[in-house]
């Protein structure tokens, strides 16, 4: 044995190569002692995935950002000056959100064991001259596969022998029509979609059947090398996780700055070691926003259940914030914007073309028929008789099964006079020529109630030699040249519109039941289509309005890719600006005329799954945050490479579903729509809560660093910041982050994806914030301390409690700038009022229980100094809202 495998390419061979490059023999197959070799030498079929991280990998990793840093140095510090319940407090923040990370990722595990799914436990062989059932994974390359109609195939093939053999391979190459396939030699660079001389793993057989010569197995086939595309294909970092962690980044700036001028002026003025370390845990612990995760992993979870609520079934937590931060979707055809089914779209006689629709088995017509009408009912009757699709009784419906396009002819039968099962009764068959892919017609001859009757169909030029006549209403004619061309003029136009043509003749005179295939009558022509959703066209609107480019990436052909393009409204009528797989360079090779390009175009065929992969890194690299949708196996290294993969549930292949982070229930297009409006306003949301849980942090840092220089014995302590933030903070921050959006949010174009979710006018806005409360603090805290003569306790509390406060009614001012105080979204939305209520009852409880009072270094504070918290608290509220009158009724136009 000597064979060479994996070979680089078998399209181009004859099957006389191919049997002699892979040492086999047609009729008798590989001995059994020659297998046994081959599979010892190449390994078992069975894909041998890279190895998984292990669980505690994959537990490590949620570790890795900056805020989980700050907060284990924050535990390390508290637990180094022994103050163990802040500690346990922090460490508890970091667990939690470790746990929700990690069972989110953990479900990314079975997208591989998905694949596995495909694989085919038996299959047919000839080994030692005879048919023979084998496991799967004993096949190896030399071996000869038997196929028949139903089976799915366990590897890569070449085809040597073919009976009207018919592959499905949908889920490989987004082609909707099953694959008529054939021996012939191919150019070695066709594409996957054209190669009709080989048979792939994981697709099946629909009609007729052959034999093929195992060309690949395992890791060396079509399925295998998507499958090594999905394990390679990275993981992005989401937008809202970069723009957090570039925020925490800031703050512990921030913090960094802060401490190190505390301790340098601190050393300068000769205070105490102790008292210098104390204070730079507290700036640590103001820093350090703890409540940050908590918020937004909730705001994202609010946002699972809404987005369920419109069929989108979300499974990675931050692909909520990402959806509605996209720029551009890259979206598959078939049963994506397509039915996924094939339908009658036009009818083409000798007196005009009319397109038809089937609506609740209904059929329509437009223009109406009538002089076509006779022509009509004579192609219904040939699409009934020269049919072999099957019925079969389904609940209480009978549903056709077989060739799509015949099932097709089924249903015009069906929805426009007798069933097909009635005239097939009418008509009993009595003689037949099968389809061949060499003579591309078929006919069968039957017995109707005057006479016998010959019904054919088939690809146009072929059957237009057997005909002798031509029918136009209730006239027949002899067929002249002039006829001919109008006709193959009119079936050419009707392909480059994307429509697959089949013709359609019949003869009743003079039949010769040994010869029945002569002298036939031309009747018409029908073309065929896999039609787009009745509701893709509004939500295409709908997302050109929200500034968001669609874009078709497609396996199927270029022309079936432009027509549905346009009847979607994706391009324009006049459109012809199509980009195949072919035409595409590596993208090693991409200069950046050839990027511009690809960035310009909304329709891509002929692609393959890696093509399909670097176009979302072409639209990625260019500043886009991308979604892919898609439902077969060719889709799932592009799901995963996307900033987020939308799988379509009800046609979707298992694989897609698994590697996808959302699964649209309802494969609507539509809901994509809907799912990005709640994204936008989730992140509206979310740049809510940050802009209060930051301008709450940075008063405290403020505070902290204020006090001490000029009061250090009545700074606020660790633990009472902490309280602030895992309490006060955290709760109208929740309530803020699952309010009501902005309704208008599909009127604007996407966030610039270089924006942090704190833009410069943010970051003045929350140091305004800051600063009002930092005064508010420091004015109580002095008042007290030197004015009303109180001692460093009571006047920590006051600063305490005044923070308190103010940061509660600080939720207020995060309405939009032009609402009134006590009618906006925030006032409206009933969290924020359950949250006030819940921090006031908390604070209180903290007060009344001795023992919590005593943990917080709290005291029973004199009536005295409640009334100069309670106004100083409310000093920040009123300043700002005066501001926003002040701004409204100089600017009422907005």
């Amino acid at each position: 044995m000597h064979i060479e495998y994996p070979l680089a390419n078998t399209l181009t061979l004859t099957t006389e190569e191919v049997q002699a490059a892979f040492e086999t023999n047609p009729d008798a197959g590989l001995t059994a002692a020659e297998a046994t070799a081959r599979n010892q030498e190449f390994g078992k079929n069975i894909y041998h995935a890279q190895k998984q991280k292990s669980a505690w990998l994959i537990l490590l990793t949620q570790f890795k950002s900056p805020i989980v840093y700050l907060l284990v140095v924050g535990v390390a510090v508290s637990a180094f000056f022994q103050e163990y319940i802040e500690a346990v407090a922090i460490a508890a923040v970091i667990f939690i959100n470790a746990a929700i990370g990690f069972l989110m990722e953990m479900q990314a595990r079975s997208s591989m064991n998905a694949l596995k799914e495909m694989e085919v436990s038996m299959t047919k062989v000839i080994r030692d001259q005879t048919i023979q059932e084998i496991p799967a994974e004993d096949l190896t390359p030399g071996d000869v596969l038997v196929l028949e109609a139903g089976d799915v195939i366990p590897g890569d093939g070449r085809l040597i022998s073919t009976n009207h053999l018919q592959c499905d391979e949908s889920s490989l190459t987004g082609e909707s029509l099953p694959t008529e396939k054939n021996t012939d030699p191919l150019p070695e660079e066709t594409p996957l979609g054209d190669r009709l001389n080989m048979v792939f793993k994981g697709t099946s057989v629909m009609n007729g059947n052959g034999h093929a010569i195992v060309t690949g197995i395992s890791a060396d086939t079509q399925l295998g090398t998507i499958t090594a595309l999905v394990e390679s294909a990275k993981d992005t970092a989401t937008p809202l996780d970069k723009k957090l962690n570039i925020l925490t980044r800031k703050l512990i700036w921030v913090t960094l700055a802060m401490t190190a001028i505390f301790t340098t002026t601190g050393f300068l003025q000769g205070k105490s070691w102790v008292l210098i370390i104390e204070t730079s845990i507290a700036l640590a612990v103001a820093a350090i926003p703890e409540g940050l995760p908590i918020v937004a992993t909730v705001a994202l979870a609010y946002g699972m259940v809404l987005m369920g609520r419109k069929n989108a079934l979300v499974k990675k937590l931050s692909s909520v914030e990402t959806l509605g931060s996209t720029s551009v979707i890259l979206t598959d055809k078939t049963g994506t914007l397509t039915e996924n089914k094939i339908v009658v779209d036009t009818l083409a006689f000798p007196g005009g073309q009319v397109h038809v629709k089937i609506k609740d088995k209904a059929l329509t017509f437009t223009p109406e028929l009538g002089e076509n009408q006779e022509n009509f009912e004579k192609l219904r009757l040939i699409g009934a008789l020269c049919n072999d699709a099957s019925t079969l009784l389904e609940g209480d419906e009978k549903k056709p099964t077989g060739d799509p396009i015949e099932i097709a002819l089924v249903r015009l039968t069906n929805a426009s006079g007798p069933a097909q099962e009635e005239v097939k009764k009418q008509y009993p068959r009595i003689g037949e020529v099968p389809f061949s892919s060499e003579a591309k017609i078929m006919g069968t001859l039957h017995q109707g109630p005057e006479g016998q009757f010959v019904a054919a169909k088939g690809a146009v030029k072929p059957l237009l030699q057997l005909c002798t006549h031509i029918q136009s209403g209730a006239d027949v004619t002899p067929l002249d040249e002039e006829n001919k061309k109008a006709i193959l003029d009119s079936s050419e136009a009707m392909a480059a519109s994307g429509l697959r043509v089949l013709a359609f003749a019949s003869n009743t005179n003079d039949v010769d039941p040994n010869d029945f295939l002569q002298s036939l009558v031309y009747v018409g022509m029908i073309g065929f289509l896999d039609p787009p959703r009745l509701d893709i066209r509004d939500a295409i609107v709908s997302c050109r309005k929200a500034g968001i480019q669609v874009v078709m990436i497609t396996g199927d052909h270029p022309l079936t890719a432009l027509n549905i393009a346009k009847k979607t409204g994706l391009v324009e009528e006049d459109a012809q600006n199509v980009i195949t797989g072919s035409d595409l360079p590596d993208m090693d090779d991409l200069t950046d005329e050839w990027r511009e390009k690809i960035l310009a175009t909304s329709v891509f065929a002929r692609t393959t799954p890696k093509q399909k992969l670097d176009l979302a890194d072409v639209f990625q690299k260019a500043g886009n945050i991308v979604a892919m949708t898609g439902d077969g196996v060719n889709d799932a290294p592009a799901l995963k490479k996307a900033d987020v993969g939308i799988a379509m549930g009800l046609r979707g292949t298992q694989v897609a579903k698994e590697t996808a982070s959302i699964i649209l229930k309802d494969d609507s297009f539509t809901s994509i729509a809907e799912a990005v409006a709640h994204g936008r306003e989730i992140f509206q949301n979310i740049q809510k809560f940050v802009v209060y849980l930051v301008s709450c942090n940075l008063s405290e840092i403020l505070i902290v660093t204020t006090l001490g220089f000029l009061a250090p014995a009545a700074t606020l302590l660790p633990l009472q910041i902490l309280f602030l933030n895992m309490v006060t903070d955290i709760f109208p921050a929740l309530a803020l982050g699952v309010g009501k959006g902005d309704p208008t949010v599909m009127d604007r174009p996407p966030r610039n994806p270089e924006k942090g979710i704190v833009t410069k006018r943010d970051w003045l806005t929350i140091t305004i914030y800051a600063l009002l409360m930092t005064l508010a603090v420091i004015a109580s805290v002095v008042y007290s301390k030197f004015v009303l003569k109180t001692d460093d306790t009571v006047a920590n509390n006051v600063g305490f409690v005044t923070l308190v406060l103010a940061q509660l009614f600080h939720v207020f001012n995060m309405a939009s700038p032009h609402s009134k105080l006590w009618i906006n979204e925030v006032t409206r939305n009933k969290f924020v009022w359950m949250a006030l209520v819940l921090c006031i009852g908390l604070v209180a409880l903290v007060y009344m229980v001795p023992y919590l009072r005593l943990v917080m270094h709290l005291v029973v504070l004199p009536q005295s100094v409640w009334g100069v918290s309670l106004l100083a608290s409310l000093a920040p509220l009123v300043l700002v809202q005066a501001y926003k009158a002040i701004h409204r009724a100089m600017h009422p136009e907005g």
